[in-house]
């Protein structure tokens, strides 16, 4: 009885406009309570949950994020992808997705690549005539690349979960990163021609060689965290926290658009941010260990068993889930209830849980621009100030060009798993 109860609260707080990671830390108290444990015993499963070397990654890897934003990095991406890509019709389109990629790489985070990138090239999209729906549209797909393309945040939290290994986990997300890139190009080429956008003027070789030289320092950040972690010479944690460095040094020494007394009010964002992802894994981890307890995943487990469902099929209903769950829930949230409750699921049908992984965070970053709730829509909307409307209408093809990429990457696991693969080793 206890459990319709919950999850009945759980969704009218959620309409009441509560966030999230108060409702999630709220009902984890609701229901310890309820069962007569001592609040201690949850003082001691919070500490339990808190207990993770990985999970020390996760405020690192946000004030990583929180400079790169804000110091400068954003704007030398975009001229370095503007000197190599500039020269052809609606090429502001292909730089914004190549200048995406690569701050993917650096900030692990879609929501900062977005706002970063978007915040730049949007009023320089809008000035040479492009739609402000493709031009929003296009800033926001881009930017979901960052929970795809290593470093991400939502694949680190994941493995913490799965209790996976993260290295891998990145690497999984390169070649559908990569897929989803080249397909977004496309889709841009054809556009362009479609509607005549304009072409952009050539560049000399003296601007494109002073926009590749300043670029390079921020290229360093993905360099330190990938290389580090796959020779071997740093742990997740300690890639974060280089990371933070570099990314700390890059924006006051090079690109110089933040000063000293820019620092703490960065590192107090990003200590904000940190807080509320804590909060939510908290609440949701409290949660998820209360389900298990009360029969949640056995049920389930039964209920797979007793259909005689296969993995394919379990797949294609975990997508359709997990694409409900993403329109009204933050990604994180959504990665933090699910996950824990289908593990049985997974490892009894013998789904690899790497490809899961994947098939997940896709999931998430089409969630990352599905109304209601989609963050990206929302942050494109405060930066350009158009219509919710025309940003809904922009991101429209690109929502269908990721569902093709889900479809694709969900029934063929090699994307997924060949890279992993072929670095750590088949196991």
């Amino acid at each position: 009885m206890l459990l319709p109860t919950v999850l009945i609260l759980f969704f009218v707080l959620l309409l009441l406009g509560v966030p999230i990671y108060l409702v999630l830390s709220t009902l984890a108290i609701i229901v310890w309570i309820s069962e007569g444990t001592p609040l201690v015993a949850l003082g001691q499963q919070f500490a339990n949950h808190m207990n993770s070397y990985t999970l020390v990654a996760v405020p690192l890897f946000v004030i990583a994020a929180s400079f790169m934003q804000r110091g400068g990095v954003a704007k030398a991406l975009i001229d370095m992808a503007s000197a190599w890509v500039g020269q052809r019709k609606g090429a502001l389109g292909i730089v914004c997705i190549v200048a995406t990629a690569v701050f993917a790489s650096i900030s692990g985070s879609s929501v900062a690549t977005a706002m970063a990138i978007g915040a730049i090239l949007i009023p320089a999209m809008k000035e040479r005539g492009y739609p402000i729906s493709f031009a929003t549209g296009t800033i926001g797909a881009g930017g979901t690349l960052g929970i795809l393309i290593p470093p991400s945040l939502a694949m680190l939290i994941y493995g913490i979960i799965m209790d996976e290994s993260v290295p891998r986990l990145f690497l999984a997300g390169v070649v559908p990163g990569l897929i989803q890139a080249v397909i977004f190009v496309l889709y841009i080429m054809w556009f362009a021609h479609r509607n005549d956008l304009p072409v952009e003027p050539r560049q000399d070789r003296a601007t494109f060689l002073r926009a590749n030289l300043r670029a390079l320092p921020a290229l360093l950040v993905p360099l330190i965290i990938l290389g580090g972690i796959y020779s071997g010479v740093v742990t997740i944690s300690e890639a974060a926290g280089l990371s933070a460095i570099v990314a700390i040094l890059v924006s006051l020494i090079f690109y110089r658009e933040i000063g000293l007394r820019d620092v703490l009010p960065v590192l107090a964002d990003g200590v904000r941010q940190t807080g509320v992802i804590i909060f939510i894994i908290l609440g949701a981890l409290t949660f998820a260990h209360w389900l298990t307890g009360a029969g949640v995943t056995q049920a389930l487990v039964a209920v797979v068993e007793k259909s005689n469902m296969n993995a394919w099929q379990f797949l294609l209903f975990a997508n359709m889930v997990m694409f409900g769950l993403g329109m009204f829930l933050e990604v994180i949230s959504v990665i933090l209830i699910f996950v824990p409750l289908v593990v049985p699921v997974i490892l009894h049908l013998g789904i690899n849980p790497i490809h899961f992984g994947v098939v997940l965070v896709i999931n998430m970053e089409i969630a990352l621009l599905t109304p209601p709730v989609g963050l990206n829509l929302f942050v494109l909307q405060s930066i350009s100030d158009a219509p919710i409307s025309k940003v809904i209408k922009g991101v429209g093809p690109y929502i269908v060009l990721m569902l093709g990429l889900l479809v694709l990457v969900t029934f063929l696991p090699a994307l997924s798993t060949w890279l992993p693969d072929q670095v750590f080793g088949k196991r």
